[in-house]
C-alpha cells in the first residue's frame, strides 16, 4: 500500500468500516510510513473533537422531531 491509497482510506479506516485485510494493511502502512501518522493524528483527533462535541451540543427532543418529520416527508415526496 502507497502513501495516497493509506491516505484515502484513513476515514473508512478510522470509522473501522474496511474489511479486515484493509485495515491490517492500513495500520501496517503507519505503523511504517512517518509522511503518513501526521494525517492519521490529524484525522483522529478531528473525529474524537466532533464527538465530543457532538455529545456535549445535544439538539432538543422537539427540534430533533421536526426535523426528521420533514425528512421523512422528502423522502415520502420522493418515492411518490
Amino acid at each position: 500500500m502507497d502513501c495516497s491509497q493509506a491516505v484515502h482510506q484513513l476515514w473508512d479506516y478510522l470509522d473501522g468500516e474496511l474489511t479486515d485485510e484493509k485495515m491490517a494493511e492500513v495500520r501496517a502502512h503507519l505503523k511504517a510510513c512517518k509522511g503518513c501518522f501526521p494525517h492519521f493524528d490529524f484525522e483522529e483527533a478531528f473525529l474524537e473533537a466532533v464527538r465530543k462535541s457532538r455529545a456535549e451540543t445535544a439538539c432538543p427532543d422537539a427540534l430533533r422531531r421536526k426535523v426528521m418529520a420533514k425528512v421523512q416527508r422528502a423522502m415520502e415526496e420522493q418515492q411518490a
